[in-house]
């Protein structure tokens, strides 16, 4: 747990320095959906492949994933105003590039540049944050905003680009980064100050290549074995990412000064924490995109009328970010997570009954119920990794919750997403892989239309109930697993353990 710490309130300063560091954490954020409405645009402008859609939609959040936990340690042990700075900048480049690529490929490797720069910022602005609010209560309510603002950004991701889209070319979703960017990197050095570990030692690069060499490998895998099916290369890829990641984990228990602090999972709070900001995204960011594919391309709403759809959601999310801190005082972490799982999976289960006609009244359903979920998953993650280490550990620690939420980002459109491209095929006779590239063939009848709308379908609704199902047995596994609180916040188990510690 953070020690030492002073609690003397924040200053002026502090929250002004909080203000601008929002600014690119709800740009980071808002590029991990701002594409989920657009992708049909890119798809006229740019003809994708399946797995190139995939990989444009995700490459991302995975850049973003399988560095957090790198660059965490680089802000801490070299500089965490330095590395926002450089990472705010190339953020931008990648942004500008990304607006106007010229094809796929490009704007693949544009979007992977973007993500190379929110790396750098996600974990650095959680640490200084931290390090801004010496006040335990005020740090909380800091990084309660501080999640609020990144969920605010994934929320109204798809909303922004649909206001784009109505009036701008495709690009224009990436544009809108460039004046946030200007403005940080000029008041950021006034702001903030430069903060770095009192010991920082060296980051261990084979660390970082194979954390980023695994998961690349494994989201490579299953990407591969949904575009083309079952292969020998996309099962190996599996294999043999799985056994990078693995070397990996055991590097880290050798290492005096890891990447990824794997005590930390010792504490069972700790560790449901960190799986439910894993889970939330793998759920939230697969369901989004899927939805917005459904009220475009099955129900054929405008940009616009889609992006209205998901505001309800979108401010339950982003209020019960603000109120978490306040639930789990009231209530407890253990019933906070509870509480967490049981709205996610009865929310993601409300997608169910929508059809080939009609559902935006259960889809806002669905979106408002499972949103106090995912706003409790996005405050109590973040809260519960910084609070478990010194400050001088603050960005990777920070980095810890952000890589859960990124990685479930990705893999979410990359597994569960692969699924409902899986069911697609099966269910659509004709060679097209998905939806979008069965509308875009000329002179189709009405019944072969429908029986492809009816297969997408099919592939969304088994999503929301695999999606709803994992939820529900994390809920269960906090049940069994998280001892329960007394009034004064300690566990049973806790307080056992001080009882025994005094005898």
């Amino acid at each position: 747990m953070n020690q030492g710490r002073t609690s003397q309130p924040a200053d002026r300063r502090a929250w002004f320095g909080l203000l601008i560091v929002l600014g690119p954490v709800l740009l980071v954020a808002m590029d991990g959906s701002v594409l989920f409405l657009a992708m049909p645009r890119i798809t006229a402008a740019l003809q994708p492949s399946p797995d190139q859609s995939l990989w444009i939609l995700d490459i991302y959040g995975f850049i973003v994933g399988s560095l957090l936990i790198a660059f965490g340690n680089f802000g801490d042990r070299y500089g965490r105003l330095r590395l926002l700075v450089i990472g705010a900048l190339v953020f931008g480049a990648g942004s500008a590039g990304a607006a106007f690529a010229p094809n796929a490929e490009f704007l693949i490797v544009f979007r992977a540049l973007m993500g190379l720069g929110g790396a750098t910022l996600l974990p650095s602005g959680l640490a200084v944050i931290s390090e801004l609010f010496a006040d335990a209560r005020q740090r909380a309510r800091a990084i309660g905003i501080f999640a609020a603002t990144f969920a605010a950004g994934f929320a109204i991701g798809p909303i922004v680009g649909g206001q784009l889209l109505s009036f701008f070319w495709w690009g224009s979703v990436f544009l809108i980064n460039l004046p946030v960017v200007v403005l940080f990197t000029v008041f950021a050095p006034i702001l903030l100050r430069e903060v770095r570990a009192s010991r920082p030692g060296r980051v261990d690069i084979p660390s970082v290549a194979l954390s980023a060499g695994g998961l690349l490998l494994c989201v490579y895998g299953v990407k591969h074995l949904a575009a083309y099916g079952l292969s020998i290369q996309a099962v190996l890829a599996v294999l043999v990412g799985a056994g990078i990641l693995v070397w990996f984990i055991w590097r880290q228990r050798v290492l005096s000064r890891p990447l990824l602090e794997v005590k930390l999972f010792r504490e069972r709070v700790f560790t449901v924490a960190i799986i439910t900001g894993l889970l939330s995204l793998v759920a939230w960011s697969a369901t989004a995109y899927l939805s917005a594919i459904y009220l475009q391309s099955v129900l054929e709403y405008s940009v616009l009328r889609a992006a209205l759809l998901t505001l309800p959601g979108a401010a339950v999310l982003t209020t019960t970010c603000i109120v978490t801190p306040h639930l789990v005082e009231r209530i407890g972490k253990r019933a906070s997570l509870i509480l967490c799982h049981l709205s996610m999976a009865g929310g993601l289960l409300l997608l169910v009954p929508t059809t080939v006609t009609g559902g935006t009244a259960w889809f806002v359903a669905s979106t408002v119920v499972a949103g106090v979920g995912y706003g409790i998953s996005f405050s109590l993650v973040a809260e519960t990794a910084v609070g478990a280490v010194p400050e001088e550990r603050a960005g990777s620690a920070g980095a810890i919750a952000e890589t859960s939420n990124e990685i479930g980002n990705a893999l979410g459109i990359a597994i569960l997403g692969s699924l409902a491209t899986f069911v697609f095929r099966l269910q659509n006779p004709g060679p097209q892989g998905t939806l979008n590239e069965v509308l875009a063939v000329p002179d189709l009848g009405q019944a072969v239309i429908d029986q492809a709308k009816g297969a997408y379908l099919t592939g969304y609704h088994i999503v929301a109930v695999t999606a709803s199902v994992l939820c529900l047995a994390l809920g269960l596994l906090a049940i069994r697993w998280i001892p329960k609180e007394s009034v004064h916040g300690v566990t049973d188990e806790g307080a056992q353990t001080e009882h025994s510690r005094s005898v």
